[in-house]
């Protein structure tokens, strides 16, 4: 009988491992990481495309600003938690970096380019549904698209597997 140690996950949701064995990463660990992604991809994307369709920026500004703000709130997200780890803030903007880069440049990338398809979305004005189901529709198709993305990058410890490792 092989007498392998226990492993029991933690009050915190994860488990150690002996040293060389692999995490298995499940699908339940990528959607986790994606809502936390997507949280702060929709904070700045629903800002970005609030505030360019009110001042009546054109698409391509509206767009570099929803982006931008997408990357400061994720980014943002993952500092605060950092932080409270007992980061500094130089070391807490690194493993924001490394945790959430790839996460977030998925979700814009597909985000966006759903929002640019939709004929009318990014000329319809806060007041229409077009513009409201349209955004909705585009951070849904967003997650499902990133969900994969973030399972591969924890499985290879990386992406969320980075600041994971200082909570």
């Amino acid at each position: 009988m092989d007498h392998q140690p226990q492993h029991h996950p933690h009050q915190h949701g994860h488990e150690h491992r002996p040293a060389g064995r692999p995490r298995r990463t499940g699908w339940a660990d990528a959607a986790r990481a994606t809502v936390h992604c997507l949280t702060g991809c929709a904070i700045g994307e629903v800002l970005g495309l609030v505030i360019g369709t009110a001042l009546g920026l054109h698409t391509g500004a509206t767009i570099g600003l929803s982006i931008a703000l997408a990357f400061a709130f994720g980014y943002a997200l993952t500092m605060r938690g950092v932080l409270r780890a007992g980061l500094d803030p130089v070391r807490a903007f690194k493993v924001a970096l490394a945790a959430d880069t790839v996460s977030i440049l998925v979700m814009e990338l597909i985000d966006n380019t759903a929002m640019l398809a939709v004929p009318g979305a990014m000329d319809a004005g806060l007041g229409d549904a077009l513009f409201w189901t349209s955004l909705a529709g585009s951070l849904s198709l967003a997650f499902t698209l990133t969900v994969p993305v973030n399972r591969l990058l924890i499985g290879r410890g990386r992406g969320h597997a980075v600041a994971h490792a200082h909570h």
